[in-house]
């Protein structure tokens, strides 16, 4: 049997391959999962003429967007520690609350909240950090969508495990588990320099090169973390990873607020990828990524959301806005971080950082239909001179009407087609309600 072939008839197409420009009354054609052609509409509909068309008049199709740092299964605690510092966020409000609730049920519901939200928001790619795996794993595989799925690993008891070993020991579990599964992708995931040692780094170090994965690593998030390394270990966080060897092409850098000149340099020289959130990073008042300096560098800068704990929104459109307003203000020059970077940021780039440029990022011929259909019909989205800029300055992710993930649609009219989103929402707000009866 032959695969199934669709065609997206769009106003405007913005691929998002290197050197590429919007254009304007072209269909993309999907056959199977992946891309098959990109056409204007009267060609499209010539050599498919058995093709089932989706029009979608005014609106714009882009890659699936790629959230390069979350922390899905917090959904749970959105909004539960408002206005308070990193530290004081983490020790006397999160990580008691993870002690006592975390379990692999409630990841699973949280994770499965947050793929939902995701949809709704363009996403089709969730690079996840977080404790049983296999919740994750299970709630990509539900609602369709890809992610990146973590071997998580911190220095300290938690109710997932008791110490390093055992961390390690279950996410290679949860790894041999769904390993073939196309939609999941796996990352050797020390938490943070401030949590774990130099023993677990070079476990996970190696882990990482056996395996082939990406690291997905906290690093140098807050001053208070620098100044405490130098301290304890006399030296700065990347000068203690880049001595063990885990400063590379396969590491993705969280944060990265507070570096010096020598670093950034370091860090371009070296291929480390660098995960920019900058709407978390301003909420817990933590800094701001030199993200210009790091271009000038030549690193891959990407962008996350971070939990939804943190945000509190999983909004990529938000993170694309702030990451380009964000460094024109701090700069003062208005051509840095152009709306074409940030959406690179969001798109090809992220691709690049989990190692899957080959198949995502860019509508191209050949790659896995990961589609984007976003809406610049509405009143507030006009007028319309450059949709590239429009989505980066003016479109939210409320104008987002339906999602292809390898060629299955998985968003139809803002709805998911493969979760009953009602349902998703009764169980979260039964285990939150058990939640605050006992706080």
């Amino acid at each position: 049997m032959s695969a199934q072939t669709t065609i997206l008839k769009a106003r405007w197409l913005l691929p998002m391959s290197p050197g590429s420009q919007v254009l304007n009354e072209h269909a993309l054609v999907i056959q199977g999962e992946r891309i098959a052609a990109i056409l204007p509409w009267a060609q499209a509909a010539q050599q498919f003429p058995d093709a089932a068309t989706v029009e979608l008049g005014e609106h714009v199709l882009i890659p699936g967007l790629i959230n390069a740092h979350t922390h899905s299964a917090m959904s749970l605690l959105r909004g539960v520690a408002d206005d308070v510092p990193l530290m004081d966020w983490l020790n006397n409000h999160i990580w008691p609350l993870e002690k006592k609730w975390v379990s692999e049920d409630w990841t699973y519901q949280g994770s499965l909240l947050s793929a939902c939200e995701a949809l709704r928001g363009g996403v089709t790619y969730l690079n996840d950090m977080y404790f049983f795996p296999t919740a994750m794993a299970r709630a990509a595989l539900d609602s369709g969508l890809r992610a990146g799925v973590s071997i998580n690993v911190i220095d300290f008891p938690t109710g997932y495990a008791a110490n390093a070993g055992e961390y390690i020991s279950k996410g290679l579990e949860a790894y041999e588990q769904y390993k073939g599964e196309k939609l999941l992708d796996w990352t050797s995931a020390p938490h943070a320099p401030y949590t774990v040692s130099d023993e677990t780094f070079i476990q996970l170090r190696d882990l990482r090169d056996r395996l082939g994965l990406q690291m997905h690593c906290h690093i140098h998030e807050t001053q208070f973390e620098v100044d405490e390394s130098v301290k304890q270990h006399g030296m700065r966080p990347l000068e203690r990873l880049n001595k063990l060897g885990l400063l590379d092409s396969r590491m993705m850098a969280v944060h990265m607020v507070h570096l010096n000149e020598a670093e950034i340099a370091m860090l371009g020289q070296q291929g480390v990828h660098v995960v920019h959130n900058p709407n978390s990073n301003m909420k817990l008042a933590s800094g701001v990524c030199p993200v210009t300096a790091l271009e000038a560098a030549g690193v891959n800068t990407v962008l996350g959301t971070d939990g939804a704990a943190s945000n509190n929104r999983q909004d990529m459109f938000g993170e694309i806005r702030a990451a380009a307003l964000l460094a024109k203000g701090v700069t003062q020059n208005s051509t840095t971080v152009s709306a074409r970077t940030a959406l690179e940021m969001a798109t090809l780039r992220a691709a690049k950082a989990m190692g899957r440029e080959a198949d995502l990022g860019s509508l191209e011929v050949g790659k896995l239909a990961d589609v984007v259909a976003v809406s610049l019909a509405a009143l507030e989205c006009r007028p319309v001179y450059n949709p590239e800029a429009q989505l980066v300055y003016v479109a939210g992710r409320e104008h987002v009407s339906d999602v292809w993930v390898g060629g299955k649609q998985l968003l139809k009219n803002r709805l998911p087609t493969q979760l009953d989103q009602a349902a998703v929402l009764d169980r979260i707000e039964a285990i939150v309600a058990q939640m605050k009866a006992q706080r």
